[in-house]
């Protein structure tokens, strides 16, 4: 099994944060979003991944750095780490592409900025699985429509009829995804562009006009990190698994001086904490210090210095140093408030 991750976007919306930092490797409790995803789901898949394929942007912004990350997750999976570049933003079927010689075999395609909660087997009938979830507003959504088989016969963007309540969500199973990548290169070459871009769902639609049989795939949990307020809400939400799944990742062994911890938060063992409460629902990257201070509901990166602060629902870049008392903050990396 191969899983296929593109990630080469800026994350814009999640600006300040993603200016000099990748949005798949900003940290969700302290591990960054693209990490959780790949091991969520390999946890799924019910034989061994032997290959992730990352496709990147530009080695100036996705370097040297980002690729050792990447690499040290693949091998931490037992897998192989294949690197590509997609230097043009001309869509999510373009991205697919950039990654052609890794498209053969069984493969998840997992697009990352979003992490997910799940339980279930792919159909061993099925050519293809959409990933989807249930929403309650399914019009703000793309979602699937199915056949009396419950079989996906058409994808409907933003339907203003009613279809299905499934949603898609970004992440894909295809039995064999040289069959996408055929259909992705007839798109190419012919030039079929939608919002001025190449796009995977083109490709789908050849795939399911052939006779492919498409299946759902649904999650619990779908929980998006596209800007700092769902990205602090799903730093909570995650914080909230692990306790379901006693996650040793909620045990620190930071230093705690005159100091109280509510539960659940996660520190890294390097944090030091002086006269001050944190929690619930905190987590602080390594290497960082926080004086006299009051946070929840709230997600710091690494090398941090923080005094005097009331905050909440506060997300906060790397190496800051902030001394005040706002409380509701969104500060992007080496910013300076004192």
């Amino acid at each position: 099994m191969k899983i296929i991750v593109p990630m080469a976007g800026r994350g814009s919306r999640l600006r300040p944060h993603s200016l000099t930092v990748p949005k798949p490797l900003i940290p969700i409790a302290n591990k960054p979003i693209v990490h959780r995803l790949v091991r969520d789901i390999a946890r799924i898949l019910s034989e061994p991944v032997e290959e992730i394929a990352f496709i990147l942007g530009d080695s100036a912004f996705f370097g040297d750095e980002v690729v050792k990350s990447l690499e040290e997750l693949a091998e931490s999976l037992g897998a192989k780490a294949s690197i590509y570049r997609q230097l043009e933003p001309l869509g999510t079927g373009h991205a697919i592409m950039c990654a052609e010689p890794s498209l053969s075999g069984p493969a998840v395609v997992a697009y990352a900025d979003t992490l997910i909660r799940a339980d279930f087997q792919l159909d061993p009938a099925a050519d293809a699985v959409i990933w989807t979830k249930e929403v309650d507003q399914p019009e703000a959504y793309g979602v699937v429509k199915l056949n009396d088989k419950e079989e996906i016969i058409e994808l409907v963007e933003k339907p203003k009829e009613f279809v299905s309540n499934q949603a898609v969500i970004g992440i894909y199973y295809f039995k064999e995804i040289a069959d996408l990548k055929n259909e992705l290169q007839y798109v190419i070459d012919n030039e079929i562009i939608n919002g001025g871009e190449y796009q995977i769902n083109d490709g789908i639609k050849r795939l399911m006009a052939s006779g492919k049989i498409f299946k759902t795939g649904t999650v619990d949990e779908w929980m998006d990190c596209g800007n700092k307020n769902v990205a602090i809400d799903t730093n909570t939400r995650i914080m909230k698994f692990m306790v379901h799944d006693d996650s040793e990742e909620l045990h620190t062994t930071a230093s705690i001086n005159n100091s109280t911890i509510i539960q659940p938060c996660v520190i890294a063992d390097d944090v030091v904490l002086n006269n001050s409460t944190i929690g619930p629902h905190v987590s602080i990257g390594a290497g960082s210090i926080i004086n006299d201070s009051t946070i929840s509901n709230s997600l710091i990166q690494t090398q941090c210095s923080i005094s005097n602060a009331q905050l909440d629902q506060a997300m906060i870049g790397n190496h800051v140093r902030y001394d005040g008392k706002f409380k509701q903050i969104s500060i992007g990396d080496y910013s300076v408030l004192e």
